[in-house]
């Protein structure tokens, strides 16, 4: 079942609003603004751990890191680099499939 752009980002507009009425977060002026601070967080925070990542490795190789640790944060990175795939896959397929959209 394919789900249509235009719920998509109705439905995630709605949820902001409910959020924002319960005095979650503030409201957004523009749900688009929302979308690219997601957007924006998502990307630092994907950065952020793959730079944790090699901190941890560079401390491991100087012996001053636990192995526990360096594991759990090589871990989170490849599954962090993992979930960026995915998405970047399904961007590049809404694209092709709004190419192909006739007009």
């Amino acid at each position: 079942m394919a789900i249509d752009i235009t719920t998509a980002v109705t439905a995630y507009a709605k949820g902001l609003l409910r959020g924002a009425e319960s005095g979650i977060e503030p409201r957004p002026s523009d749900p688009t603004d929302s979308f690219a601070a997601l957007v924006r967080e998502a990307a630092g925070s994907a950065i952020q751990s793959g730079v944790k990542s090699e901190a941890m490795s560079a401390q491991a190789i100087a012996g001053k890191a636990d192995l526990n640790e360096v594991v759990a944060a090589v871990t989170n990175a490849e599954v962090t680099l993992q979930t960026v795939l995915a998405v970047r896959d399904r961007v590049i397929q809404a694209y092709q499939d709004i190419i192909r959209m006739p007009i």
